[in-house]
């Protein structure tokens, strides 16, 4: 008898309306109530509008209170992902809570040398996060700019 029906389960139409409920058992997660764009208190100082403008185009996703939401961050399990992404970089750096957040006055050159490291190395933005958002690629000129803005801005 099990084995029967362990062969049933395994049968095209049944496996496809087992993914088909899978997939829609997984929407009922509500991660969209995390999905918000809170009032920032404070930006940094920026040191040019061309350093807040690359900045805007390339990290202010992940790291600010500017996060756009496409349709695509409603479905799970794209949905988890986005907001995790999100929820982290918020934490590791926020440019709209800026004296109130993690980047605070005692912390502003470790912040300016971690950002430049990362955005030098590649490592920012991520590449899985470029793959959806080309705009966000910056030519290397551009990633120069920003990481000599950002020294700047943040110290």
């Amino acid at each position: 008898m099990s084995i029967r029906f362990g062969r049933a389960l395994l049968r095209p139409r049944n496996l496809a309306f087992t993914i088909v409920g899978m997939f829609l058992l997984i929407q009922l997660a509500p991660v969209w109530l995390w999905q918000t764009n809170p009032s920032g208190t404070r930006e940094p100082r920026w040191d040019s509008s061309v350093t807040r403008q690359l900045a805007s185009r390339a990290c202010f996703d992940c790291h600010s209170n500017y996060t756009k939401w496409p349709w695509f961050t409603r479905i799970a399990p794209a949905s988890w992902l986005a907001t995790l992404d999100v929820q982290q970089g918020r934490n590791a750096m926020n440019f709209n809570n800026w004296r109130t957040g993690s980047g605070g006055s005692d912390g502003q050159g470790e912040w300016a040398s971690n950002s430049a490291e990362a955005i030098q190395n590649g490592s920012m933005p991520p590449q899985q996060y470029l793959w959806l958002h080309p705009d966000a690629a910056l030519t290397n000129s551009e990633k120069q700019q920003l990481i000599a803005g950002l020294q700047r801005s943040l110290k």
